[in-house]
């Protein structure tokens, strides 16, 4: 099997956020454990399964681990999202992920936790916003019965600034186009087949059904790692994280 390793110019972006002078021993290679890291989400293998090459199996899950709930992760991911996405046209999505029997049983129960029973069970939804080349720099979760277009305006609060919003079906609705134009985009979406008004002047209906299949794409990549989760109803102030605009790229 090929191993993820972190390209110098990922690590360049990296390495100046990491924390410094930490209780405790000294620490091992962080690009190296980093790497693992990636590599465990990135091939969906069990944490006691990653190659020895990144290091002890323990060492890779506990630094996971240790800087989710510090969370470290979300504050290095905000920081270099700091450089900007190029975000002149964003597209919105989601896709789900099934919640599988070892998600449940968290302190608050499912209050406290994304999960809720659609078609497909019980599941979790992942909402991605996307650059112009389907980099997500901003992700959400809710309960999987949550509908697109009712935790979209939620996500779009923590849009970058953006010409164009792409987005497919589930989205058209009059009171998110408005919302769109008022944040100062031109919303690109297709009306639904039981429409009985035609919506607002968009630009072509084919390219937001193409970017938004690439959007749902990068947002199921990103869903292998753990994100905050929010509850079933989308808060006022949503706990959102970003991602950085340049995503860590390595060689294989």
């Amino acid at each position: 099997m090929a191993l993820f390793w972190l390209s110098d110019e990922a690590w360049v972006a990296i390495e100046p956020h990491l924390p410094r002078n930490q209780p405790g021993a000294r620490r091992v290679d962080d690009r190296r454990v980093i790497s693992g890291i990636l590599h465990v989400a990135k091939v969906g293998c069990r944490w006691c399964d990653c190659p020895v090459e990144y290091g002890p199996s323990t060492t890779v899950y506990n630094r996971f681990d240790r800087w989710s709930h510090r969370g470290f992760r979300l504050k290095l991911l905000n920081a270099l999202v700091d450089a900007g996405a190029v975000a002149k046209s964003t597209a919105i999505d989601s896709t789900y992920v099934k919640a599988q029997r070892a998600a449940f049983g968290t302190k608050g129960g499912r209050s406290v936790q994304a999960i809720g029973r659609s078609r497909g069970g019980w599941t979790t939804k992942v909402h991605a916003l996307t650059d112009v080349i389907g980099r997500p720099y901003a992700l959400m979760l809710t309960a999987g019965n949550v509908s697109d277009v009712k935790a979209a305006p939620v996500l779009l609060e923590r849009a970058e600034r953006m010409r164009y919003l792409l987005g497919d079906k589930g989205y058209d609705a009059d009171r998110f186009r408005c919302l769109a134009r008022d944040a100062g985009a031109v919303p690109v979406i297709p009306g639904r087949h039981n429409r009985t008004s035609e919506p607002s002047a968009t630009t072509s209906s084919a390219t937001a059904v193409d970017t938004s299949s690439r959007t749902a794409s990068a947002a199921s990549r990103t869903s292998a790692v753990s994100l905050p989760a929010m509850t079933s109803s989308p808060p006022t102030s949503p706990q959102a994280w970003h991602s950085p605009p340049h995503w860590p790229s390595g060689s294989e």
